[in-house]
């Protein structure tokens, strides 16, 4: 189960990353336009894990929450430019603060820690 844990944890950062900047841009669409939101950044998130390979040690700040907070932000804009959807600087930035935040924030919040670590360990 461990092995899940991280990238569920990951995963549910990055939805909260888009759930937060599409309703604070008054974005509808429901679930289709956060679908449409979404996946840049979760193809760039499932790219660093694989990449850092995630599953060996989720809560390692490095190279697994650098590698894997990296690969969602670049990805995910790379993919946005393809699709022909917006990267003003701005926003890159925000999406770097944010994500940076969220996805070694509670690497470091386990490692600081040692009762969420248990926790992490025993799922």
């Amino acid at each position: 189960m461990r092995r899940v844990l991280g990238p569920a944890i990951d995963t549910c950062l990055v939805l909260a990353f888009v759930l937060i900047g599409r309703a604070s841009h008054h974005d509808g669409g429901g679930l289709a336009g956060l679908a449409s939101t979404a996946w840049p950044f979760l193809t760039g998130l499932a790219a660093g894990e694989l990449i850092t390979r995630s599953w060996r040690r989720p809560a390692a700040l490095f190279p697994t929450g650098v590698g894997v907070w990296l690969s969602t932000v670049a990805g995910g804009m790379i993919l946005r430019v393809v699709a022909g959807q917006g990267t003003a600087i701005a926003f890159i930035m925000v999406a770097l603060a944010f994500l940076g935040l969220f996805l070694l924030g509670w690497r470091l919040a386990v490692n600081w820690f040692p009762a969420l670590r248990v926790l992490l360990e025993m799922s």
